[in-house]
Formats: C-alpha cells, sequence, structure tokens
C-alpha cells in the first residue's frame, strides 16, 4: 500500500511540478518540466535519503566513534526484526532526530547531539525506536521523496516569482503575473499540504509501534515533551533552510516564525503524550514506575539503565568521548 502511496503523490507532486512549468514558459514549459520531473523521480527514489543527510550535515558513526549508541540501535533493531540500519548524528544543539531511506533494508537512523545531550537514556531509546517504527511501517520512503520533491517545487515556484518578475510577456501561458504570482504562493502550500497528509497520521502509529519495541512509552512521552519544549527555544538551522523536510523529524523541527502553527507537519505532542499514557495504562505501567522485565531495550531482557539527570554535564558529547555516556 506505501508503494501504491508513493506511486501516486510522486504522480501528484508530477503534475504540480509540470502545472509550474506550464506557468512560467506555457506547454513546451510543461513539456521540459515532465521531463525533468521523471528524472527528479527516477534519482528521489534512489537517492533522496543521501539528498537529506547531506542537508542536515549529518556523519555516519560506527562501534568505535559512538558504541553505546550504535549498540542501542542494534538491540532495539534487533528487538523489531529489522535489519541493522545506518546510523547517523547531527552536529545540531536542537534536540531531534528522523528516519530515512527507501526500505528497511536502505535505511538510515540520524540523531543530533542536542538530543545526546538533553534526554536521559531511556529517553533516547524511545526517540530510537519511534523512528525504526517509521522503517518498519515503510514509512520512509514516502516521507523522504516527499522531502525532495517538495522542496524541489518550492524551489520551482521561486524561480516562477523571479521568472514573472522579469516582465516576460511573450510567453503563451495567457497568466502573466497573477499566475505566476498565484503558483509562488500555491505551490509551496501544496507541498506542505501532502507533508501534513503524509505526516500526521503516522506520527501516533510510530509513537504506538516505538513504544512497543522500547517497551517504555512512558519515556518516550517524557522524551516528547522535552523536544517539543526545547526546539521552540533552540533553532535548527539546517531544518530551517530546508523546510520541506520537517515532517520527518520526531519533533517539528522549525522555529514557529513562519506559520507553522497554521501548516503543522505533526499532531499536537500534547496529544501524542496522552496517547502514550493511555498505551502506558493499558500495560499495568504508571509514571514513575521501572519498565517491566522483558520490556526494556537491553540484551538480557531488562530495563533501560539510567543515567541520572536528563541533562549531562556540561560539555558533554557523543563523539567518542567517554566523559558522555553516548560513547
Amino acid at each position: 500500500m506505501n508503494y501504491f502511496r508513493t506511486a501516486l503523490l510522486l504522480a501528484g507532486l508530477t503534475a504540480l511540478f509540470m502545472g509550474v512549468g506550464f506557468l512560467i514558459g506555457g506547454s513546451s514549459g510543461a513539456m521540459i518540466a515532465l521531463v525533468v520531473a521523471g528524472g527528479m523521480n527516477l534519482f528521489a527514489y534512489w537517492n533522496s535519503d543521501k539528498m537529506v543527510l547531506s542537508m542536515h550535515g549529518a556523519q555516519e558513526v560506527d562501534p568505535n566513534s559512538a558504541p553505546d549508541l550504535y549498540r542501542m540501535v542494534a538491540e532495539l533493531s534487533q528487538r523489531a526484526n529489522l535489519p541493522m540500519p545506518r546510523v547517523y548524528i547531527m552536529d545540531n544543539p536542537q534536540p531531534n532526530a528522523f528516519a530515512t531511506g527507501r526500505n528497511p533494508q536502505n535505511a538510515a537512523v540520524a540523531v543530533t547531539t542536542g538530543l545526546l545531550r538533553s534526554l536521559n537514556r531511556d529517553e533516547v531509546a524511545g526517540v530510537v525506536a519511534h523512528e525504526l517504527a517509521h522503517i518498519a511501517n515503510r514509512d520512509t520512503l514516502i516521507m523522504t521523496i516527499t522531502a525532495t520533491i517538495a522542496g524541489a517545487i518550492s524551489m520551482l515556484g521561486n524561480f516562477a516569482m523571479f521568472s514573472g518578475m522579469g516582465g516576460n510577456r511573450d510567453n503563451n501561458n495567457g497568466l502573466g503575473l497573477i499566475g505566476t504570482m498565484a503558483m509562488v504562493i500555491l505551490a509551496p502550500l501544496a507541498a506542505m499540504l501532502v507533508q501534513m497528509a503524509i505526516s500526521r497520521t503516522r506520527e501516533y502509529a510510530a509513537d504506538n509501534l516505538g513504544a512497543q519495541i522500547s517497551g517504555e512509552p512512558l519515556a518516550l512521552a517524557s522524551a516528547l515533551g522535552k523536544i517539543a519544549d526545547i526546539a521552540h527555544m533552540v533553532p535548527n538551522e539546517s531544518a530551517e533552510q530546508s523546510p520541506a523536510t520537517a515532517h520527518m523529524f520526531i519533533i517539528n523541527p522549525l522555529s514557529g516564525q513562519r506559520m507553522d502553527n497554521l501548516f503543522s507537519t505533526h499532531p499536537a505532542t500534547e496529544n501524542r503524550i496522552a496517547a502514550l499514557h493511555q498505551l502506558a495504562a493499558s500495560v499495568g505501567q504508571r509514571p514513575g514506575a521501572a519498565a517491566p522485565v522483558g520490556h526494556g531495550p537491553w540484551s538480557g531482557g531488562g530495563s533501560v539503565p539510567r543515567t541520572g539527570s536528563a541533562r549531562g554535564p556540561s560539555g558533554n558529547s557523543p563523539w567518542g568521548q567517554r566523559r558522555s555516556p553516548w560513547g
């Protein structure tokens, strides 16, 4: 079903791409846009994950450079019956994370340094499990391709604005400056609406499955609350530069200064937390209680080891320094 939805999404965004091309250059512009969109679709399917990781400056880590984080991802992947994804860290002060890849065999999980510094071990495990749930649910293909194509459409809309403002009266689209300005507004808007449609409903499903993978829905609920609080205060510069990728993160990484409440790519964090508390209650967990034996992500079936404070000492780093619990 996700492959079918991906095909529909690509077809819809291609049509929108052609519409912008028509407004810029008439029939010939639409045909050029069709050819470009076809090539872009193929490129996006095979390379969109690499593009998104590059946009956010993600660096791949291994058991030597980040042993504890890598081991956590490996153990949670095993619990989820998933192949081991590639693991990346983004040098970014905002706590956040996303998953990408066209299928579970070619997946990657990326977390920020801010996430590793701001959350305790249980909470990081909950976030990683949430991202693995997106991989298990085959969400990453459609989310990653949408980010790539929606970004291209937004750039094309900007090009349309400059093209129309340039006073090209010889084009045969008949819409002139008004049509061009309409597309400048509608193209990014349509892309944002698509992002809303594919992301909002999927976050609840990933929260639910992620809580089952980690065995600690309350830890994930706590992580969501902390990330949401800090994300409004700490800017994510790479996300601000590439807003079409915002729907991929576990919490909206944008600052809220550009109509984010109106065009939110995520459900309300309070609603997600409430759903996780209901899930915890249904399995007999209550706030402040340890996870039942057999529900933690660590080998041996115990609960996740506690690291104490949610915030490590000033200067903690996940980049291989032993001062940090992340290796």
